[in-house]
């Protein structure tokens, strides 16, 4: 009896991945339930298993179906790749791989591509083969035809183990589908959901690159997941990690006894504060390994964007380091070349194989062109968090209302470089770790104040240029600081104040869905024009927002405690102006007080901040006010014409 116990892998299958061309090598490598052809029975199925080790002497099969010996399951060497195909093994099988190092250690290693793994503490892999039936394909024809730049995307930040602990895919499925629905984000976001064998590490340091977190389930109930999100109407973003990874020794860090997937140098493979090793980008078969890895989880997940994690922290040689303790670059630069090719590379196969898909970019530094497109000069990236606008304005908050007039530029700076990248407007899981506190806990003085300023501060983001994102527990205001190990603080989403805030975002997202003139030219300077920038002495700031086709938006935040009665404003149309958000309004639990009839009407008169029209605004406390221009006034009852 004879059959290919290499399971019919060739050289021929494995150039493309040396030569970092293999895009799909997850087909190819790892477990792979497969048939081979046996000269006396015909078709046998079974398992081929392969693994990329070259500098090995030996590569034994351990599993639980041969006891953990696997003296006689040697894998057969060629090209650098090891593989065996062995009969008879379907999903479900436990496994892990043996290597004999050329120093004549004997170490056990997880599979780098392993599909399903062992929850911690077990590492063992798992072999698994889909069996999902998609029934998202509407979603996925309406994002091919995408134009993410001009649509609204706000974004739900979600941890997934901790949104209500103890959930599973499944579960999530109705719950966490049913909430984002009801609250009406455009788009989840997840912290990784790779494999990681530290739940405080939140996912970010993963052992399993092509593996959902068996903490929550099967790979296919985290695909059941991601389409019932798609059948809401809801997109999904993933975090991805490909800037370092952790140094278990069951995982990837020297993983034939050699430096393989990471630098032998510590000064370019390992991030000291971290603890982590940096993946090798030059090296083909690393290329390989990493952009398959982003393209699987777009093809086999239907995930609809990436948001990949640390991108400064790969640009940069130095990032982190001190003098001496970096290598240059080629021409001698702090900049790594070799990560900068790679994220063209990743960026511009994951676009032309997947039109609409998402790549966005956390990018702390002032990195040119990271949004740029690659045949200009640029990384290639979608989007990318603006860190200075969320630092600038948490700093605002901070401080105590009497002072803001002091550091007003804060709130207007992110406007001098607006139209530099594509940006995202993040409040994200980092800025509530790490004894940073909650939102709730950064604003100053009373319970009233807090509430109040949340609720302006909110409308003021989704009102500015820019895409938002915001972290699960911000907003109902949860007051403690955000942890994987106690889960958010739903007992406190329907108090007093923390209702009122849930819904408040629930009507932000309502309007800025509704309303082009919020989202449409977000990257366009067409779409913004100050109304006052630079009321300081009043704490106010005022802008106006077009979709380019007639609608007219003015964003109007008090960020004093003190109402403005009688707040002129320039705008530059007369007639009326509906109010159509007031974040004092008693509906969410604000005051109830300070209000405009439900509208204002703005007339004609010369000046007025360069306005062809003026009026009078009644600003709430600590409050926001939007008017969206309807028509001309035609009389002094306030008639309304089309």
């Amino acid at each position: 009896m004879a059959h290919d116990f290499a399971g019919g892998l060739t050289g021929w299958d494995l150039e493309g991945f040396h030569s970092g061309g293999d895009t799909e090598c997850w087909r190819r490598l790892g477990a792979v339930v497969t048939e081979v052809h046996d000269d006396e029975r015909g078709a046998v199925r079974g398992t081929r298993f392969s693994v990329w080790a070259p500098n090995a002497q030996r590569v034994l099969l351990i599993a639980e179906f041969n006891g953990w010996q696997g003296d006689e399951l040697q894998l057969v060497p060629g090209s650098g790749v090891w593989a065996r195909f062995v009969e008879g093994v379907e999903t479900g099988a436990l496994y892990k791989f043996k290597i004999l190092t050329a120093d004549g250690r004997w170490i056990e290693k997880a599979d780098p591509m392993a599909r399903f793994c062992q929850a911690a503490p077990g590492t063992a892999s798992i072999v698994y083969e889909s069996q999902y039936a998609w029934a998202d394909e509407e979603w996925m024809e309406r994002r091919r035809a995408s134009q993410a730049h001009a649509e609204p995307m706000s974004v739900y930040e979600v941890h997934l183990g901790s949104w209500r602990r103890g959930k599973t895919y499944l579960e999530l499925a109705e719950e966490l589908v049913e909430y984002v629905t009801w609250q009406g984000y455009t788009h989840v976001e997840f912290m990784p959901v790779a494999e990681h064998p530290f739940e405080g590490s939140w996912g970010y340091q993963v052992t399993g690159y092509f593996a959902p977190t068996s903490r929550l389930g099967r790979p296919d109930e985290f695909r059941y997941l991601v389409d019932r999100l798609h059948q809401a109407g809801i997109g999904v973003i993933l975090d991805w990690v490909p800037g370092h990874f952790p140094k278990d020794d069951f995982a990837l860090g020297r993983f034939d006894g050699t430096a393989l997937y990471e630098h032998a140098d510590p000064r370019q493979g390992e991030h000291m504060d971290w603890g982590t090793y940096i993946f090798n980008y030059g090296r083909s078969e690393v290329k390989s390994f990493l952009v398959s890895n982003a393209l699987y989880w777009i093809q086999e997940f239907h995930i609809d964007g990436l948001r990949v994690d640390a991108v400064a922290s790969m640009l940069y040689l130095d990032y982190s380091r001190n003098e001496g303790e970096w290598v240059p670059n080629q021409f001698g630069g702090r900049e790594n070349l070799e990560a900068i090719d790679f994220l063209r590379y990743v960026n511009t196969h994951l676009y032309e194989r997947e039109p609409g898909v998402l790549m966005i970019a956390e990018e702390s530094t002032s990195f040119p062109g990271v949004t740029r497109p690659v045949h200009h000069g640029g990384l290639g990236f979608g989007f990318k968090w603006n860190m200075g606008w969320m630092n600038d304005s948490l700093r605002y908050l901070a401080e105590d209302p009497f002072n803001r007039r002091h550091h007003h530029h804060l709130m207007t700076f992110a406007m001098v470089y607006a139209y530099s990248e594509n940006f995202m407007l993040p409040i994200s899981h980092d800025e509530v770790v790490h004894g940073k506190g909650s939102m709730f806990g950064k604003i100053p003085q009373d319970d009233w104040r807090k509430f109040a300023t949340l609720r302006a501060f909110y409308s003021f983001m989704w009102g500015f240029p820019g895409k938002q994102l915001l972290f699960m527990g911000q907003e109902f205001a949860q007051t403690a600081e955000f942890s994987e190990t106690r889960g958010l603080d739903w007992w406190q989403a329907d108090q007093e104040g923390h209702h009122g805030l849930k819904l408040l975002l629930r009507d932000l997202n309502s309007l800025y869905r509704a309303n082009p003139a919020l989202y449409k030219l977000d990257n366009d300077p067409a779409g913004f024009q100050w109304i006052n920038a630079d009321d300081a002495g009043a704490n106010v700031f005022s802008w106006l927002r077009t979709d380019g086709d007639g609608q007219l938006i003015a964003c109007i935040t008090n960020f004093s405690p003190t109402p403005h009665d009688h707040y002129q404003v320039g705008l530059p149309k007369a007639g009326v102006w509906t109010e159509i958000l007031n974040t004092d309004s008693a509906y969410f639990q604000g005051t109830g007080s300070y209000g405009n009839m439900g509208q204002v009407i703005a007339r004609e008169i010369p000046g007025g901040h360069g306005a062809m029209a003026g009026a009078s605004v009644c600003l709430p406390p600590l409050g926001s006010v939007w008017l969206k221009y309807d028509g001309r006034l035609t009389s002094l009852s306030n008639a309304v014409v089309d």
